[in-house]
């Protein structure tokens, strides 16, 4: 039955209070006297017409120097952090096991599940997702898949040419993702220093980037007491499941647009342009994973964390 045969404050009421309460289409079949599979119909249909209606305008990759540059401010204000186009990181979807899916969606948490990867911005909203990965792969695996990561190793994002990271500073530095340490360290992609015993630099950058990536884990959490549908295992089939995160995740962007952009943060910083470097050019067409090259941006954001003009107030208690 297609949602135009019905009432159309029904059809928006099967929806919302689905995702919103996390109810099961049973109690909705009892509720409203619909069938569970007409249900299930009308809330993939409406979760296409969500996502189709509101992505070009509320979750359009940025494609400007200038849209960059306001994420970077973004999270130099607020996470003081320079240089940062955005956190990444996976968020394991729970779902009942699909029909024939064998251990393709069994995680390492012990249940079934798939990938919600995201990337995003200094006020908790989606800058680019990827939905549907089976539950058993790894975020990093899923993210070199990704048409943001192709196009940033293509050069085709149009993110801003390399800048030191201070107006005293000689140095150029590469904007970049911060992200975990399921990730590789690359030239666009600064991950945590592994370790356990790790000196008082190392530390405070670990501690710095956890302020940073802190976004994207608050941004899930956001996202799923707002739609906590996502607290429960999805009992729809694998594509409605995925039709129903990816409309989620775009009406979280449109109410962070409408209604949560006067969120202030506890933590502010002040906030504070010459040619490519031949060595960073290599990101153009070719991004290595880690490396020397890799591994000297990421001391050059760790060095200038320590400097009194990076530093930020209790940073050295702050790690321990």
């Amino acid at each position: 039955m297609s949602i135009i045969y019905l009432n159309i404050c029904n059809v928006k009421k099967f929806f919302f209070r689905y995702c919103a309460s996390g109810c099961s289409m049973k109690e909705l079949h009892f509720s409203y006297r619909v069938g569970v599979s007409t249900i299930s119909k009308i809330i993939k249909e409406i979760s296409c017409i969500i996502w189709d209606t509101l992505r070009e305008e509320f979750m359009k990759l940025p494609d400007t120097e200038n849209e960059w540059k306001a994420i970077a401010n973004g999270f130099e204000i607020k996470a003081n952090f320079p240089h940062c186009l955005g956190a990444v990181d996976g968020k394991h979807i729970r779902v009942v096991k699909p029909d024939q899916s064998g251990s393709m969606y069994f995680n390492y948490k012990d249940y079934f599940s798939f990938v919600l990867l995201a990337v995003v911005d200094a006020e908790y909203r989606f800058i680019f997702v990827s939905i549907g990965s089976y539950g058993k792969e790894c975020d990093s695996l899923i993210f070199k898949e990704t048409l943001f990561w192709k196009k940033m190793n293509e050069g085709s994002l149009n993110i801003p040419k390399p800048k030191p990271l201070h107006e005293t500073i000689v140095k150029d530095v590469p904007y970049v993702l911060v992200a975990d340490e399921a990730f590789p360290l690359s030239v666009n992609l600064l991950r945590p220093f592994g370790g356990t015993h790790l000196d008082a630099v190392k530390k405070i950058f670990n501690y710095r980037l956890s302020r940073a990536r802190r976004y994207v884990e608050c941004a899930f959490g956001i996202l799923a007491n707002k739609w906590r549908i996502l607290h429960r295992p999805l009992d729809v089939q694998a594509d409605t499941a995925i039709e129903i995160v990816k409309a989620c995740t775009v009406l979280h962007n449109f109410v962070r647009e409408k209604d949560g952009l006067n969120f202030e943060d506890i933590h502010h910083a002040n906030p504070v342009e010459q040619p490519m470097p031949a060595h960073v050019q290599l990101q153009r067409v070719h991004n290595p994973r880690g490396g020397p090259i890799a591994n000297d941006i990421r001391c050059e954001f760790a060095n200038y964390f320590v400097s009194p003009i990076g530093s930020v107030h209790l940073q050295t208690t702050a790690y321990n």
